[in-house]
């Protein structure tokens, strides 16, 4: 097992540097003046130009321009706005917040979505099935926004139960539930759709069939055979939406006005701050990568035939 996770490791440094350099030649080959609007109405003074080039590397080819940042970015640095703002702080101001809200919507998809896609998977088909499915459907159907808004509506401003802002940072759990909900409700969806098919299908099969054979309690069957081989392929889309979550928080941080990564890349963008973006960006690839690395490590939990040498 060692062994595998140092060659895992290994092979995401290639991966890593990749991405980044994808990402950071995107960021950095827009079209457009990147001093547009940095000194207001008036065209910024050649002076200033002149030092802001020399100090962010602009006029170095684009491969030097990203060696530096790499170098500076193996020291924790990220860099400095435009304003002179570190990007390190303004990420770890808006990462926590946007951490717990992907926490929170995970937690929900994985709750609700096992329970529901199990419970309907072992019942098979009836009206509670057919209730489960359409509310996928109605769930997968509507976008992200709309979700937002109608619980904003119906719960904060018509009901009174939930604020329909959270102002403070870090944002408290109890506030982040709803966010969470409309976050993860699409994935919340699929959950259910997958752990329902996966329960279904493996119902049938040889090494279910040999346990009831063998006499063992309907319980030993349902949760060491079933529940274990039928959870891989949940738990492959659960591990990897985690990185899908915080960089699709964007609409939901923006609904609530959560002051997390996903306001911070709107105002980064809005600003054509490439710096800020950057980093956000090079830290989700980041998370994508170890949280696919943590799911193939858990494959050998659930499933023993499962070896990594």
């Amino acid at each position: 097992m060692g062994r595998y996770v140092l060659r895992r490791l290994l092979q995401l440094i290639p991966v890593f540097i990749g991405t980044t350099f994808l990402i950071y030649w995107l960021v950095w080959s827009l079209p457009g003046d990147p001093f547009s609007g940095k000194c207001g109405d008036r065209p910024c003074p050649d002076s200033y130009i002149a030092f802001m080039t020399e100090k962010f590397n602009l006029d170095d080819p684009l491969i030097v321009q990203y060696g530096k940042y790499m170098a500076d970015l193996l020291t924790g640095d990220f860099g400095e706005t435009f304003r002179g703002t570190s990007v390190g702080e303004l990420i770890g101001e808006a990462y926590p917040n946007t951490i717990r809200l992907a926490l929170v919507a995970l937690a929900i998809e994985a709750v609700i979505g096992l329970g529901a896609g199990i419970l309907t998977g072992l019942r098979g088909r009836g009206f509670l099935d057919n209730v489960v499915l359409v509310s996928t459907l109605f769930l997968i159907s509507l976008p992200v926004f709309v979700t937002g808004f109608v619980l904003q509506i119906v719960l904060g401003f018509e009901l009174g139960w939930i604020k329909t802002t959270v102002t403070a940072s870090p944002a408290p759990w109890g506030q982040l539930i709803v966010p969470g909900f409309v976050l993860g409700s699409l994935s919340m969806a699929y959950v259910t759709r997958l752990t329902r098919t996966s329960i279904a299908e493996n119902k049938r099969a040889d090494f279910v069939r040999t346990a009831v054979a063998k006499g063992l309690p309907q319980r030993r069957v349902v949760g060491v055979h079933l529940l274990r081989n039928s959870a891989i392929p949940v738990i492959t889309f659960l591990g990897t939406d985690l990185g899908a979550l915080m960089g699709g928080a964007i609409v939901t941080e923006g609904i609530f006005n959560i002051k997390g990564i996903g306001n911070l890349v709107y105002r980064g963008i809005l600003g054509k701050d490439g710096l800020i973006v950057t980093g956000v960006v090079t830290l989700l690839v980041m998370v994508y990568l170890l949280s696919n690395l943590l799911v193939d490590l858990l494959y050998a939990v659930l499933d023993p035939r499962i070896r990594y040498d």
